[in-house]
């Protein structure tokens, strides 16, 4: 059976209310150290120093302005002045037309979603506002505002589950997310991406860097992997450096580790690691900006995180575990530690990417042209990029690693070029069999070297053969055959 929840009833006309309660006792507080001398401001600002709980036991500050003010209204008027004054809606438009208010809440009010430019720009439309008249958005929502009109969008709340969660084991899931903060008599720009275990509450490791980026979260996710070894899952934000394609493809090369992203603009989803972000800024960040013993360098600050990390926070007590430290509540965990060989993990933080070489034995990656060894043109090959190592990118050729470097144009011009080994055609056995040409010179001219020298008379006739062949000709015929001269 629920408990019904207890009506709640107004002060009668002669009993104050708890605001006025509050205002009175503050004001006696006053008077009580002004009859011991002190003068109204200096008790003012004593009891301004301190919070006070009001009627709801919770503490309020209050500024010594207001003291001083509630003071006087109560040597004026007595309990009277103490009390808040109600402020009543305005009964009409003070600057803006009549009918234009009138016409402006009726579309409000029958249009919700509707913006104030829109609700302007309907008024024009419909000729309530003249044509040159400027009208001020602002003041717009200014009398709408006064008059009580709802100019809030209702927006419904999000269907999702919400419910709370815990994992059971050390490593079965690690959060991590960035805070950003100031460091250094520079106050410059730093963040901390903070790993934290979701189990045991233990901090595991802090990275520094100027922004949040791929480069970053992957040494981070090196460092876990070296200290701690692999973990189960991992829940991150959607950042930069957490949404990336190469984040992806390293993960997947780390026995596929799952990647778990928060909802956007849903802080409660990480709410662990937001309440250790209050704890760590409270206790070292905060006096990280402006402070000229505090160096700003990467390393510099991921020292003070470390020694917070193993010093004091692991080791202390935890509200979440029931009084016990995470350091404790991590080794005592029945779970082993999937720990790999460093050569294994360095192995898996490479990004193998396909490309085609161009015939002047160029391959482009990254809006950058890099050369390769002669020899691959026209080939697709395959190229390993080294995040962690500022990019570097290597290529396998012939079985060796080979790290490939920008085109240098000039260097070329001035090299010498390299010599091709070409393959030489075997000489064919002598003499050579006669072309066409030669068979044709033959024919027409004959050899110098026969019984003829060469020259090319009347061939004789064979046997049998007819005088009047068609190829054979007499030079002193100059008439028709057969025709006597």
């Amino acid at each position: 059976m629920s408990r019904s929840k207890k009506p709640r009833i107004p002060p009668g006309p002669n009993e104050p209310c708890p605001v006025t309660l509050f205002r009175l006792g503050l004001v006696h507080l006053i008077l009580a150290r002004t009859q011991r001398g002190e003068t109204v401001a200096q008790a003012a600002a004593q009891v301004a120093a301190t919070p006070h709980p009001d009627h709801r036991g919770i503490l309020r500050s209050v500024s010594e302005r207001s003291l001083r003010r509630w003071v006087a209204r109560y040597r004026d008027l007595g309990d009277v002045g103490l009390c808040p004054t109600p402020r009543g809606k305005a009964a009409g438009p003070v600057v803006l037309d009549e009918e234009l208010v009138d016409f402006l809440v009726a579309e409000r009010g029958a249009d919700l979603r509707a913006s104030i430019p829109e609700l302007i720009r309907r008024a024009r439309t419909d000729g309530v506002i003249s044509p040159g008249e400027r009208v001020s958005r602002s003041t717009v929502y200014r009398t709408l505002a006064r008059m009580g009109v709802p100019l809030a969008r209702r927006r419904r709340a999000a269907d999702r589950d919400s419910r709370s969660y815990e994992y059971p084991h050390r490593l079965d899931m690690v959060l991590c997310d960035g805070k950003h903060f100031r460091a250094g008599a520079s106050r410059l720009k730093r963040v901390a991406l903070n790993f934290l275990d979701d189990a045991t509450r233990k901090y595991l490791l802090s990275v520094v860097g100027s922004a949040e980026s791929t480069v970053l979260f992957l040494r981070g996710l090196d460092v876990l992997l070296r200290r701690f070894g692999r973990p189960s899952a991992l829940y991150l934000d959607k950042g930069p450096g957490f949404a990336s394609l190469d984040t992806k493809e390293v993960l997947r090369r780390l026995d596929d580790i799952p990647l778990l992203h928060g909802e956007t603009a849903y802080p409660e989803g990480h709410g662990k690691v937001e309440r250790f972000h209050q704890t760590l800024g409270q206790d070292v960040l905060r006096q990280f900006p402006g402070n000229p013993e505090v160096e700003s360098s990467f390393e510099a600050l991921e020292l003070r995180l470390e020694h917070y990390r193993s010093r004091v926070y692991n080791q202390r007590e935890h509200e979440g575990l029931k009084g016990e430290s995470p350091d404790a509540r991590f080794a005592r965990d029945a779970k082993p530690l999937d720990l790999r060989p460093p050569a294994w993990i360095q192995e898996r933080f490479g990004v193998f990417e396909m490309r085609l070489v161009s015939p002047h034995h160029i391959v482009k990656f990254g809006g950058e042209e890099y050369e390769v060894p002669r020899g691959l043109a026209g080939s697709w090959v395959t190229l390993e990029r080294r995040v962690l190592e500022d990019d570097r990118l290597l290529l396998r050729h012939e079985g060796r690693l080979i790290e490939l470097h920008p085109v240098d144009r000039v260097a070329n011009a001035r090299s010498r070029r390299a010599r091709s080994r070409k393959k030489e055609e075997p000489e064919a056995a002598l003499p050579l069999p006669r072309t066409a040409a030669g068979r044709a010179f033959a024919r027409d001219f004959g050899s110098l070297l026969d019984e003829d020298g060469g020259f090319a008379g009347p061939r004789s006739r064979a046997p049998g053969e007819d005088c009047n062949d068609e190829n054979t000709h007499d030079p002193d015929d100059t008439g028709d055959a057969g025709e006597e001269t």
